[in-house]
């Protein structure tokens, strides 16, 4: 069983101005296909708070699998993409590159997001979109791709990326 940190950036979801919902989704898909959520927050959309539960996440709590929702667009405060690459070791781009593709054949706005995703020692680190319909839409299309390459990060399968 993995385990999963939920980080919301948002400004209005931290002052308590707006609920979680994308978090929620998340917790709900990723619990639907057997992992456990260690953590879920909402933070400001605050670089150095963001990198630090990034940080603590990986490196504290152990966790296998770091899911981040909002502060991806071109807004001066969508910070999330910036601390996801500070946070890591190593990028995984295909997985952000899948989620545009996949969301592009839904909106042309897809276009416009500039998430990331990455790897700190063995967590991987995955930008959602902010919206709960397209974090929804994203985390289905790429959840099971996603179990394959934490058992590979894990050292629990023989087989090579493909």
């Amino acid at each position: 069983m993995f385990k999963v940190g939920i980080i919301t950036a948002s400004d209005k979801g931290c002052a308590g101005e707006r609920e979680d919902l994308s978090g929620k989704i998340i917790k709900e898909i990723v619990e639907s296909k057997g992992y456990k959520v260690e953590k879920s927050v909402i933070l400001p959309d605050d670089e150095k708070s963001l990198l630090e539960e990034m940080i603590h996440m990986a490196d504290e709590l152990k966790l296998d699998l770091i899911l981040t929702t909002g502060g991806t667009g071109f807004s001066k405060r969508d910070v999330t993409p910036e601390a996801t690459i500070k946070a890591c070791d190593r990028m995984a781009n295909g997985i952000a590159e899948a989620i545009r593709y996949y969301s592009l054949s839904i909106t042309p706005r897809a276009m416009l997001s500039r998430a990331v995703s990455g790897i700190r020692g063995e967590t991987l680190i995955v930008n959602l979109p902010g919206s709960p319909k397209a974090v929804k839409e994203s985390l289905e299309y790429i959840i099971d791709s996603l179990h394959h390459g934490l058992e590979i990060l894990k050292g629990q399968t023989g087989d090579c990326a493909r």
